[in-house]
C-alpha cells in the first residue's frame, strides 16, 4: 500500500504548486554562487538563463497587479522571483566581472520594475516581503563599489524607489533601501536630490525612527552634511523634530572620534552660517517654554541649535568665523539676560520650581541651557578682544543681575556634576575658549570673578569651572577711609535710588570695570546701597559713593 500523501503546502492560505519547475535548480545554483571561485568561473549565459525565468515569474506579478483575482496563483511566481534574486545577487558579491555582465542584460530595470510592483500588490504574504527583500539586495550588491551600475540603478530607481520603499513599514525593505541610496549617491547625483527634497526628508525621518539602522546615518554624514546647500534647503522643509534629529547627527560627526578632513571643514563653515543665522532669529522662543510645557519642538530644536554652536566654537577652524558673525554675541548675551528676568516668573520654565530632566551631561536643561550660554559666550571671547569688549560692556551696563550669574552657576554645580570638564581643542595643551575667557586672556578681573561665583583651575591638562566662595564686603573708594571693608554687621543691601545728575558731573563714557571709580559710578545707573545695621560709618565723599547712602 502506497504511503500516504502530504498536504500540499500552503503560503498564507494560498495552495502552493508543486514541485515548482527550476526552483531546485536555482536553489543549487545560489548555494555555488556562495563561494568566490564559482563567482569568478561562472559562465555567461548562465544568467541569462537567470533573467529568463525571473521576466516569466514577473508577468505573474504584473497580471496580478492588473487582476486582483489572479493573487493566489502568486505563490510558485514569488519563490522563483525570490530564488532569482538570491541567486543574482551571490554572483555579485565582490565580483566586477559578474556585475557588468548582468547589468548588460538590463536586469537592473527589470528589477526596478519588479520591485515597484510589489508596492502595488494588495497582499500580505511573507513570500511577498521575502521577495521584495531580495530584490533590493540585489540592487545593493550590483551597485557596490562598481560606478557603471551605479549610475543605471540611479536611472531607474530615483525617485520613485525611493520615494516608495523609505516608507515602507518593514525595517528591512527601509534598511536595503538605505544602502541602494547611501551606494549610488555622489556629488552630481545630489544636486538632484535637492529637486526632490521628500527623499532627503524621508531619509532624516527613517534615522529618527530607526536609529540602530547604519545606514540612513551614513547617508546623512557622508553625503547630506557635505551639502551646505541642501541642507538648508531641507532644513526650511522640515519639522522640528526633524530639525532636532538632523542636528543630533551633526553634533555626532563634529563630536566624533575620527578627525575632519579639509572637506568636512569648509562644509562645515557653510553649515555655520545656518546655524548662527537660525538661532540669532529664533533664540527667544526658549523663554515661550512654561514649567508644565517642555515639549515644545520649536524650542527643543533651538536648545539644539546652541549645542551645536558649542561644539563649533570648540573648534579652531571654526571659532574665528563665528566670533565675528553679526549679532551671535549680542544675541546670546541679551538672552542670558532675558533667562534671568524670567527666572522670576513661576510659570515659565526658567523659573527656580520649573525642573526637567536632560541628557547625562547635566541634571537639569534649564541648567545646562544656561552653562551652554555661557560656554558659548566664553568662546567667542577667547583670544578676540572686541568680543571681550563687548561682555564688559554688558557687564557693567547690566551689572545688576552679575548676582544672579552667579547664583545660577553655583547651582550648576550643585544640580549637576561638581564640576565642568572643557573639551581640548584638537589636542593642543592651550586654554580653552571658556577658560581664557575668564582667565589671563580674556576676562580676568577680580569683581566679575568673584560676582560669577567661580574659578578656573587646571587638572591635568584640561580646564575646570570650579564653584568660588561667597566674595567679601566691597571697599570704600574714597578718603578719609579708602580701603576700608565695611564690618560684618553692615552689609550693604540693595535699594531703587532716583537717578541723579550723575554723567555730567563726570564722564560721558561708561566706565571701565578696572578703574577704581567703578564700583561707585554704577550706582546712578540702576541701583544705590545701605546698610542694614542701624548705624554705620560714613565717608567723605559725598553722594557719589555708596557707602555714604545709609538708613
Amino acid at each position: 500500500m502506497a504511503a500516504p500523501r502530504p498536504p500540499p503546502a500552503g503560503l498564507s492560505g494560498i495552495m502552493m504548486p508543486a514541485p515548482i519547475p527550476d526552483l531546485e535548480a536555482l536553489r543549487a545554483l545560489t548555494a555555488l554562487f556562495k563561494e568566490q571561485r564559482n563567482r569568478e568561473t561562472a559562465p555567461r549565459t548562465i544568467f541569462q538563463r537567470v533573467l529568463d525565468i525571473l521576466k516569466r515569474s514577473a508577468r505573474t506579478v504584473e497580471l496580478a497587479c492588473r487582476d486582483p483575482s489572479r493573487v493566489e496563483h502568486l505563490a510558485s511566481s514569488l519563490q522563483l522571483i525570490t530564488e532569482c534574486f538570491r541567486c543574482l545577487r551571490n554572483a555579485c558579491i565582490e565580483c566586477s566581472v559578474n556585475q557588468n555582465a548582468i547589468r548588460n542584460l538590463d536586469t537592473i530595470g527589470i528589477a526596478v520594475d519588479l520591485v515597484l510592483l510589489f508596492r502595488e500588490l494588495r497582499v500580505e504574504q511573507e513570500a511577498l516581503l521575502t521577495a521584495f527583500r531580495c530584490g533590493l539586495q540585489f540592487l545593493g550588491n550590483i551597485a557596490s563599489r562598481n560606478e557603471d551600475s551605479q549610475a543605471i540603478v540611479w536611472v531607474h530607481a530615483f525617485p520613485e524607489l525611493f520615494l516608495s520603499c523609505l516608507n515602507h513599514p518593514d525595517k528591512k525593505i527601509v534598511a536595503y533601501c538605505s544602502m541602494i541610496l547611501f551606494t549610488s549617491l555622489n556629488s552630481e547625483r545630489m544636486k538632484e536630490l535637492e529637486e526632490n527634497l521628500n527623499i532627503a526628508i524621508d531619509v532624516i525621518e527613517t534615522h529618527q525612527k530607526q536609529p540602530e539602522s547604519e545606514w540612513p546615518f551614513l547617508i546623512i554624514t557622508d553625503h547630506f552634511l557635505k551639502s551646505p546647500e541642501l541642507v538648508k534647503a531641507m532644513y526650511a522643509k522640515m519639522s522640528n523634530q526633524e530639525r532636532v534629529t538632523l542636528l543630533d547627527v551633526l553634533i555626532a560627526k563634529m563630536a566624533g572620534e575620527e578627525p575632519l578632513t579639509k572637506d568636512d571643514t569648509l562644509a562645515l563653515l557653510g553649515h555655520a552660517e545656518l546655524i548662527a543665522s537660525t538661532f540669532v532669529d529664533q533664540c527667544r522662543v526658549v523663554l515661550k517654554l512654561t514649567a508644565g510645557q517642555h515639549d515644545d519642538d520649536e524650542a527643543l530644536a533651538t536648545i539644539r541649535l546652541l549645542d551645536v554652536l558649542c561644539e563649533m566654537t570648540a573648534s579652531t577652524d571654526l571659532l574665528g568665523y563665528l566670533q565675528g558673525y553679526p549679532g551671535l554675541l549680542e544675541r546670546a548675551v541679551d538672552l542670558l539676560r532675558l533667562i534671568h528676568v524670567t527666572a522670576n516668573d513661576t510659570t515659565n520654565i526658567f523659573s527656580t520650581c520649573a525642573c526637567i530632566r536632560a541628557d547625562g551631561d547635566v541634571a537639569n536643561m534649564v541648567e545646562g541651557f544656561r552653562s551652554h550660554l555661557i560656554r558659548l559666550i566664553g568662546n567667542m571671547c577667547y583670544k578676540n578682544k572686541d568680543n571681550q569688549d563687548k561682555v564688559r560692556l554688558f557687564l557693567t551696563v547690566y551689572q545688576t543681575y552679575v548676582t544672579s550669574f552667579r547664583t545660577g552657576v553655583l547651582k550648576l554645580f550643585k544640580q549637576g556634576a561638581s564640576s565642568l570638564s572643557l573639551r581640548p581643542l584638537e589636542g593642543r595643551t592651550i586654554p580653552q575658549p571658556l577658560e581664557a575667557a575668564f582667565s589671563e586672556e580674556g576676562l580676568h578681573h577680580a569683581h566679575v570673578d568673584r560676582r560669577l561665583g567661580f574659578r578656573v583651575a587646571r587638572e591635568g591638562g584640561r580646564g575646570r569651572l570650579l564653584p568660588e566662595g561667597v566674595p567679601p564686603p566691597p571697599k570704600c573708594q574714597h578718603s578719609p577711609h579708602a580701603g576700608r571693608v565695611l564690618r560684618p554687621n553692615c552689609r550693604l543691601q540693595p535699594f531703587q535710588v532716583e537717578r541723579q545728575d550723575f554723567w555730567s558731573k563726570h564722564e560721558t563714557q561708561i566706565p571701565d570695570p578696572e578703574k577704581p571709580e567703578f564700583l561707585r559710578s554704577i550706582t546712578p545707573l540702576s541701583a544705590g546701597f545701605r546698610c542694614g545695621a542701624s548705624t554705620a560709618w560714613k565717608c567723605g565723599a559725598g553722594a557719589a559713593c555708596h557707602a555714604r547712602q545709609v538708613a
